[in-house]
């Protein structure tokens, strides 16, 4: 099969004279390859040449021009340029071994069908020549194509040796069966279930990096479904493996808090790409198998499995090494608040949609979508009673908004101010008067305004014999 009509790019004939005229072969392989033929874009170019791969980069950029850099990792091999909002990589091909305590191999100069037998998936090992007499034409020994066309993730050696050498590739298979939306060879998936216990010789941070792919893709449960059947799942994150299962009780059962976790992330994927938003779907039920009750009257239970799961997100977080900051914050506090709108959907008050307003803050918007995903029951006219329920409570948070100004609530009189006028110490009363003023306005008892607020700050005042 010849490509070469698909090679449009300047970049590839460019490569091509260039490697000719220093007398070696070259390739644009891997991801790039495949996407070409999915008729995917993709901004990532990797290229392989049978010889020195910084030497190759150093010569393309000096074709390129002037202000062309190359960034080398002498370590690695490989050499970087960006170009029109391409990043292009290049590397000598190469053979690897491993040691069975480390992913990391050993590295030798080698051939281009040594360095397409190290590749990870069938579909990641096709590579195109560069050079002018072969420019275009594809070399796939290990069947890609077909895979691709198949939709099947498959390894090029034995699968066994794949995953045992580099176990990252496990999470690797998952991640692009749930982004193509492809499956998994039986015999490949059998090996990912068979040396699911060599993940534990990857750093934590590769594997999120990769769990976090696995998030992004348009229909996630997918990938977490394969990551749960192969035992992966247990291996890194034993929380969520224990949200599955339903016990039954004197003919009382409880839904499936796995799959229903599962399925409210995936009705989040379809209105939002936020990752933080997703992670909040995962996490908001965490808390369950501990919270788990039965009483003889109500069936199961779960009481505060929102407060309970808030307080276990920080160690998970922790744990996954993803990032302590405002992220796990916001997602900490759409676990904490995301059954709050849900007794609104009932009965709506202002002051109940003011308080909502006042906790949510600029949150609002995502805690409402994470709650209409929520809502996942098997009976369609339940759900839409529920969300037209929802639809009502945006409109009175609409509304109550416009009026009262809530969303990002900023004292209309300051503790500074306080002090000033009554001549008082900083102290514990002036946190009681900001206190009242702002339940005031949450009740509404009045408006969220200064005239009002100083209003009340007097009749405060006077109540504490401060004037």
């Amino acid at each position: 099969m010849n490509l070469a009509s698909s090679l449009d790019h300047s970049i590839f004939k460019i490569v091509g004279r260039v490697a000719d005229a220093s007398g070696v072969q070259a390739f644009v392989v891997g991801g790039y390859v495949r996407d070409l033929l999915l008729t995917r874009e993709s901004k990532d170019i990797d290229f392989v040449c049978v010889g020195s791969g910084i030497e190759l980069a150093a010569k393309v950029a000096a074709a390129l021009g002037p202000k062309v850099k190359v960034n080398v990792f002498k370590n690695f091999g490989t050499a970087q340029i960006s170009m029109d909002d391409l990043d292009i990589e290049f590397v000598g091909a190469r053979k690897e071994s491993y040691r069975t305590e480390s992913r990391k191999p050993i590295v030798e100069d080698g051939t281009l069908d040594d360095d397409q037998k190290r590749r990870d998936f069938t579909i990641n090992a096709m590579a195109i020549c560069l050079n002018e007499k072969q420019f275009g034409e594809l070399v796939d020994p290990f069947n890609g194509q077909a895979d691709l066309k198949n939709k099947l993730i498959k390894t090029p050696l034995d699968p066994a040796i794949t995953f045992s050498d580099d176990p990252l590739r496990m999470m690797r298979a998952i991640r692009f069966a749930s982004q193509l939306n492809f499956d998994i060879d039986a015999d490949t998936f059998q090996a990912i279930t068979d040396q699911k216990d060599r993940i534990k010789i990857v750093s934590q941070e590769r594997i999120t990096d990769e769990l976090n792919k696995i998030i992004l893709s348009r229909v996630p449960s997918y990938g977490f479904k394969l990551l749960f059947q192969s035992g992966l799942l247990k291996e890194f994150f034993p929380e969520m493996v224990l949200l599955q299962g339903v016990e039954y009780v004197g003919g009382n059962a409880h839904k499936d808090n796995f799959y229903h976790t599962l399925q409210v992330l995936d009705n989040v994927a379809k209105v939002s790409d936020d990752l933080w938003l997703r992670w909040s779907a995962i996490l908001h039920d965490i808390a369950k198998p501990q919270t788990k009750r039965y009483h003889k009257v109500h069936g199961f239970t779960f009481h505060g499995h929102e407060d309970k799961g808030a307080r276990m997100v920080p160690g998970i977080f922790r744990r996954l090494k993803l990032p302590m900051n405002d992220r796990m914050e916001f997602v900490q506090k759409l676990v904490r608040m995301h059954l709050r709108p849900i007794p609104l959907s009932r009965e709506v008050t202002d002051s109940a949609i003011r308080r909502l307003l006042f906790e949510a803050g600029n949150d609002i918007d995502a805690l409402m979508k994470l709650c209409r995903a929520d809502i996942t029951s098997k009976n369609n006219d339940k759900v839409n009673r529920f969300l037209k329920n929802f639809d009502r409570v945006e409109e009175k948070m609409a509304e109550v908004e416009s009026k009262d100004h809530i969303r990002n609530f900023q004292p209309p009189v300051t503790g500074d101010e306080i002090i000033a006028m009554f001549n008082i110490p900083p102290g514990r009363m002036i946190g009681e008067i900001k206190e009242r003023i702002k339940e005031a306005i949450l009740e509404g008892e009045i408006r969220n305004d200064r005239e009002e607020a100083l209003q009340l700050l007097q009749k405060i005042a006077k109540e504490k014999g401060l004037v």
